[in-house]
């Protein structure tokens, strides 16, 4: 009888411990078509944003989607809500990236496709415009918009592709950093922001994209990228906006 009242006071003396080292709160994202992300472990250490190409060539009057004759309101209309959400996530901690499309002068990590294409719609890449040489280094057109001008401890990832994890160390970086969870802003929802999607969920990362804070040069091809996440479970990851994004965070 000793024996067993002894044994349930030393029980007794432990059980509050199973309370008090419990898993963290569980933080999510109300996202289609799943509350992101999957396991609820959202922290300012293991997120980021990733503002892919919000450069003047694809933004501004006079740059490389302007000279193929696109609207640019299109590929403007994310800019209020990158903003937005910038402005949380850098009053939160978050860690926060951009990424800029964009070739060597000598436009020797330029695939010849790549080139050739670009001239058939008569915006060559290398080519004279009002901002520059397009799509080069260091040109006025390959320049972030001021509007979301990154901040001096900012990582900015220069990529030669379409993709921000080719050809870069965006991956090393992450990885350094401690990263799981990356939000993904930018243009084009149907080429650059997708191509970094697919290739960060293959990686292992969970993903998600605030579909009004990414744009394509034809919205068809914008809502086809957006479906496109959300079937299968979330084949990518999920999708969200920028208010639910900025209420979750703000709680």
């Amino acid at each position: 009888r000793q024996s067993n009242d002894r044994n349930a006071t030393q029980l007794n003396l432990f059980l509050p411990f199973r309370y008090v080292f419990t898993m963290p709160e569980s933080n999510y994202i109300d996202a289609e078509p799943y509350k992101w992300p999957y396991n609820g472990d959202l922290t300012p250490e293991n997120t980021c944003i990733i503002v892919i190409d919000m450069q003047v060539d694809f933004c501004a009057p006079g740059g490389y989607v302007d000279k193929m004759g696109y609207d640019l309101n299109l590929t403007r209309a994310p800019i209020e809500p990158i903003a937005a959400v910038l402005e949380t996530m850098r009053a939160k901690g978050f860690h926060v990236m951009h990424t800029r499309e964009g070739h060597l002068p000598d436009l020797s990590d330029c695939p010849a496709n790549k080139l050739w294409r670009s001239q058939q719609i008569g915006a060559g890449i290398g080519s004279e415009g009002p901002c520059g040489r397009i799509l080069v280094k260091g040109e006025a057109g390959w320049e972030i918009i001021p509007e979301l001008a990154p901040l001096p401890t900012e990582v900015v990832i220069d990529k030669p592709g379409k993709g921000s994890f080719v050809a870069t160390n965006l991956d090393l970086i992450l990885r350094n950093k401690g990263i799981r969870n990356i939000i993904l802003a930018g243009v084009t929802t149907d080429v650059c922001v997708h191509t970094t999607m697919r290739t960060a969920n293959d990686l292992g990362y969970e993903c998600l994209l605030l579909e009004d804070c990414c744009a394509a040069t034809d919205p068809n091809n914008h809502k086809a990228a957006i479906s496109m996440i959300q079937k299968q479970g979330g084949v990518f990851g999920a999708v969200s906006t920028s208010t639910k994004f900025v209420e979750a965070l703000s709680k």
